[in-house]
């Protein structure tokens, strides 16, 4: 069976782990998980990285840092993982879901403001399968309604986005704070865990005393809490993982685009597959490469996964509509006619950094014949 996407570990890992459980270093105080904060700082070029056990308690580590509870409001695709959306109602603030655009299938920042109301204080946008949402307008909305952005870029590490001066960021730079994961099917992984980044020096020393139980030194060596804090530090064994998994990022990211470009070249001209789109402002990461089935493909989008899984070949549909689910239903939302339909026909393909070409092709014939 050709996984769907599955972790490449060709580096370091086995030495940097073992020196952790060589010296007994294996939870949240040792030197790996500074180590492993330092190097994203450096990779992304931002003020601060905060690690997490996981990119759900990331983005509620951002929504707790400012201060968002109760009576709140934020806005998010429906078109997304349940971790998107979760946290928001974690410290008791209502999601409101806005719908997608068409060719991107990342947020519609055209439908966003017509959602905001007194009570609305972020947005999150999700950057999906690797896309980038168009975030230079919505900072400006951000702006002008006095709001925080949290960039979800949990599927898009190593994907930029260009603003109109022609310089190029990397995806979860932009916003206010940017979230990441290294669950085991991410670009780089850590087994479990995640990552806040943030260029406002204060909300990181801010998020960083939440991750750690809000914990202050005493006088006597004991510590005092001078606020409600969180368990959310990532153990030094995993920290250890990160360090490794980060020193071939480039190399990863390297074959996500060979591979994006083969699955291009091979898949064009059938009729019937969208491929996915890389606006001109977008370097897309391609975290799991993605097309839309529709009608004249000859053959229902549930059915092709079920043709692929008897070739051999894992897929996946495209994240169900949140606002659809049972816990999310009675939530405020826009119109969502683009979402309905994107979730109805998208299907990932296998993703992995080992994936070879001949597998690539063995799935294109699949999908072809």
């Amino acid at each position: 069976m050709i996984p769907l996407c599955v972790p490449e570990i060709s580096g370091n890992e086995w030495k940097y782990i073992k020196e952790c459980l060589d010296t007994g270093w294996v939870s949240s105080a040792g030197s790996y998980v500074d180590l492993f904060e330092k190097k994203f700082e450096s990779y992304l070029q931002v003020e601060s990285a905060v690690v997490t056990m996981n990119g759900t308690s990331a983005i509620a580590l951002a929504i707790q840092t400012l201060g968002i509870g109760h009576g709140d409001e934020v806005i998010v695709p429906s078109m997304t993982f349940i971790a998107s959306v979760n946290p928001i109602r974690y410290v008791g603030a209502e999601p409101v879901f806005v719908d997608i655009a068409p060719d991107t299938w990342v947020m519609d920042v055209n439908k966003i403001e017509e959602l905001i109301t007194a009570k609305t204080k972020a947005i999150i946008p999700v950057h999906i399968y690797g896309n980038v949402v168009d975030m230079e307008p919505l900072m400006e909305i951000a702006e002008r309604n006095n709001l925080y952005i949290i960039e979800d870029a949990t599927e898009a590490l190593g994907a930029e986005y260009k603003t109109s001066n022609g310089k190029w960021h990397k995806a979860g730079t932009i916003g206010h704070f940017g979230i990441f994961s290294f669950n085991g099917n991410k670009l780089i992984t850590t087994g479990a865990g995640g990552m806040l980044i943030t260029n406002n020096r204060d909300f990181g020393m801010k998020a960083k005393y939440l991750s750690n139980q809000a914990k202050t030194a005493a006088n006597n060596g004991s510590f005092y809490h001078e606020e409600i804090g969180y368990n959310y530090r990532m153990p030094n064994i995993l920290a250890a993982m990160g360090v490794a998994q980060l020193e071939k990022i480039d190399e990863y990211m390297e074959k996500k685009l060979e591979h994006a470009n083969i699955y291009n070249n091979l898949l064009q001209e059938v009729s019937g597959i969208q491929l996915p789109v890389e606006k001109k402002n977008v370097k897309n990461a391609y975290w799991l490469y993605s097309i839309l089935i529709d009608e004249k493909y000859g053959l229902a989008r549930d059915n092709l996964i079920k043709k692929l899984e008897a070739d051999g070949i894992a897929s996946r549909p495209f994240f169900m509509a949140i606002h659809q689910m049972r816990p999310y239903k009675n939530y405020r939302n826009g119109r969502m006619e683009v979402t309905n339909e994107i979730v109805a026909k998208g299907i990932n393909l296998p993703s992995s950094v080992g994936l070879s070409e001949n597998e690539i092709r063995y799935i294109c014939d699949s999908l072809k014949g």
